[in-house]
């Protein structure tokens, strides 16, 4: 068991029976009222963050969070398939645990698994990927001036907002947690 003086960014906890993330914390002392802390959460299930406050010293329950790198292969549609890059195990891993960058992740691309015993309760992609776009309007010479975005699906089937000159065949590295485009990769 851990105190709130254990308390720091990134620790695991549990919370009300679910694991929750501490992404920022402060301790306050409120005149001549007791001291608390006032921490953000984030559940690692739901990816929703809430404020709690806790007593000075209060006991909470840490957990140990094992970091694996693991290669992504392939998604069969209903969850994503990974292999431990050291037993060559594959494990099935849901979207939700994912985010919204799963998308974005290429076949062979390594991605970062933490895991409570053998359940996998959070991802951390790589921050930006390079793609190839596969399909979008060709580009016309002389529009690199205006800040103007097209649409074009790139490799992995998601579609990003591109610049103008951006033809098919082209590379571009698109950022993983916002899904925009951040520059267009030199051969």
């Amino acid at each position: 068991m851990a105190t709130t003086a254990d308390f720091r960014v990134g620790m695991v906890i549990k919370f009300n029976g679910e694991l929750h993330r501490i992404e920022e914390y402060i301790h306050r002392t409120p005149g001549n009222l007791r001291a608390f802390v006032q921490a953000k959460l984030r559940n690692l299930r739901t990816g929703r963050v809430t404020e709690n406050r806790f007593r000075s010293g209060e006991e909470v329950e840490e957990v140990r969070l094992e970091q694996k790198e693991f290669t992504y292969l392939y998604h069969d549609g209903s969850s994503y398939q990974f292999m431990d890059k050291e037993t060559y195990e594959q494990i099935p891993v849901s979207d939700t645990v994912l985010g919204d960058g799963a998308k974005f992740i290429k076949e062979g691309e390594t991605v970062i698994l933490m895991l409570v015993g053998h359940e996998v309760v959070s991802a951390e992609l790589p921050f930006n990927v390079a793609l190839k776009v596969v399909e979008t309007v060709p580009g016309v010479r002389g529009d690199t001036a205006t800040g103007a975005t097209k649409p074009a699906k790139v490799e992995t089937g998601a579609t990003v907002n591109v610049p103008l000159f951006i033809n098919e065949g082209d590379i571009i590295r698109v950022d993983t947690r916002s899904g925009e485009y951040l520059e267009r990769v030199k051969n």
